[in-house]
């Protein structure tokens, strides 16, 4: 299937602009290995002329354009993105595909919950006017206060790869919500399909400068995104270290930051499930998106009374998955995003054989596929938590199992991590659910499931797994500061200090 890759620049103020240094990088299909397109590579330049391009749209009319236009103005843009979104389903879901070897189901799957965001974000950007002006109870007849929900400013949004323009759009529908202006700058592994949001914003005559995309590298366009001073908060999702660099660079200038970083998220099955119900939901938890999630459920934590059978029929149905092309009918696993990608979960899978874990299935190439960056769904036993697979994120499809005997051990070793994004809990007893629920040390927790996800609901971790919570109404309070408006109302004067009038 040919798949034309639209050859884009960068969107700044509302135009599409060639890089000022007029780099590109090659997009590779990982599935293939082959150069099918390149994107432009922003640098510090391009940074500039965004955050001054994004700075203008928030002034320009004194404000009225944008930031201090009604709710429902910037809804009105909203909906016609959603709706742009839509009518472009099947082949943004062919272009996510290709670009970074997600299967061709899932892709659509994201693109309809992309449209949903925005649709979502617009009813909340309605909603602000009417909560504009709230009354703060006070204690004291003689003063009013009510409370302003202001945009927080120019925000840079940082993306990563493995939902190209899902992630992109649960930064870019609450932020341009908010009356914000934005710069974007998704993951150079994959950024085919933000720069398409580009050209759907140039369609709905979005204002110039509210959104601006720059593709690039980290340290060419992300680091000065970062640390530029006109930028008044960042918003990241990706590895743990990057994030720490990154709020290395906004506390310079006590910029806020909310992250939503890397897991190694536990589930833990208990002995009274259905087997199969359990073994679908915990391949699915670890396996979805190529296994590159960070909130996968990589880490089983099984009732040792069940851990054989549970283990046996976990194995068959991991044998099952269609592992392919990303085009092909049926497919349920694709290449993981890049050779370095490839590289990496290899590297991880030895290492915990050479420490003594063995791998159950498995742990190699395909033998059906000799081109693409495709590893095998694996699951992988005898399993310590000292070693490297129980305590460090491989972001692949790769399954590490322990046994525990009561519920007090499953919950140590559940929480046996330095991460805290996601965690999920198997049992039909739904007393110990909510109890066990409760003792997770996670920021989301899924109960006889894993990984599903809702705009309407909040996501984002604790601990290493970052802060700040996106989606829901908390994803919108992200890109708001809040203002204390407080009147005096009495015709008494305030009588603290004797008048001079009266001496």
């Amino acid at each position: 299937m040919a798949i034309q890759v639209p050859r884009r620049q960068l969107l700044i103020d509302g135009e599409w602009r060639e890089p000022v240094l007029k780099k590109r990088i090659p997009i590779i299909n990982p599935a293939t290995e082959q150069i099918i397109g390149d994107i432009p590579a922003a640098t510090t330049e391009d940074v500039e002329l965004a955050v001054a391009a994004a700075r203008r749209a928030l002034s320009r009319n004194k404000g009225k354009d944008w930031a201090s236009a009604s709710g429902a103005v910037r809804a009105k843009y909203l909906r016609a993105i959603a709706v742009k979104i839509t009518e472009r389903k099947s082949e943004l879901a062919k272009l996510e595909a290709i670009d970074c070897g997600k299967p061709l189901d899932e892709a659509a799957w994201d693109i309809d919950d992309v449209a949903g965001c925005f649709e979502y974000y617009a009813d909340l950007a309605e909603g602000l006017d009417a909560k504009q002006k709230a009354l703060v109870s006070l204690p004291m007849e003689t003063f009013k206060s009510y409370v302003l929900k202001e945009p927080i400013g120019v925000v840079g949004l940082i993306t990563p790869w493995n939902y190209p323009l899902l992630m992109a759009a649960w930064k870019v529908a609450p932020a341009l919500a908010a009356g914000c202006a934005a710069i974007l700058k998704p993951s150079e592994l994959a950024s085919i399909t933000c720069l398409e949001l580009a050209e759907v914003c140039r369609e709905v005559g979005l204002p110039p400068g509210v959104l601006n995309i720059l593709t690039g590298l980290g340290p060419e366009a992300g680091a000065p995104l970062a640390s530029h001073p006109n930028v008044d908060k960042i918003a990241f999702t990706g590895s743990t270290a990057t994030g720490s660099r990154i709020m290395t660079a906004a506390a310079q200038m006590v910029k806020p930051v909310s992250l939503e970083l890397g897991g190694k998220s536990p589930i833990i099955v208990f002995e009274d499930v259905d087997l199969d119900k359990a073994a679908e939901w915990t391949v699915f938890g670890c396996f979805w998106t190529n296994g590159q999630i960070c909130s996968a459920t990589s880490r089983l934590i099984v009732h040792e009374s069940i851990a054989k059978e549970f283990l046996d029929r976990l194995v068959k149905w991991t044998k099952n998955i269609k592992i392919s092309d990303p085009f092909e009918e049926g497919c349920r696993l694709g290449p993981v995003v890049s050779g370095g990608q490839y590289e990496k979960v290899l590297k991880f899978i030895s290492t915990a054989k050479s420490e003594g874990a063995t791998i159950l299935c498995g742990g190699v190439r395909p033998e059906h596929l000799k081109k693409g960056f495709f590893v095998e769904p694996t699951i992988i036993t005898d399993v310590t938590t000292s070693m490297q697979i129980w305590r460090e994120e491989v972001f692949g499809p790769v399954l590490c199992v322990k046994t525990f005997s009561t519920e007090e051990e499953a919950l140590e070793l559940a929480n046996d991590t330095p991460y805290g994004l996601g965690a999920a809990v198997i049992s039909n007893d739904l007393e110990r659910c909510d109890r066990v629920s409760k003792a997770l040390q996670a920021g989301i927790v899924w109960i006889n499931c894993s990984q599903p996800c809702f705009c309407q609901a909040p996501w984002g971790g604790n601990k290493r797994s970052g802060f700040g919570r996106e989606l829901g109404e908390w994803g919108l309070d992200n890109y708001l500061s809040v203002k204390q408006v407080t009147q005096y109302v009495s015709d008494e004067p305030w009588g603290w200090y004797c008048s001079p009038s009266k001496l």
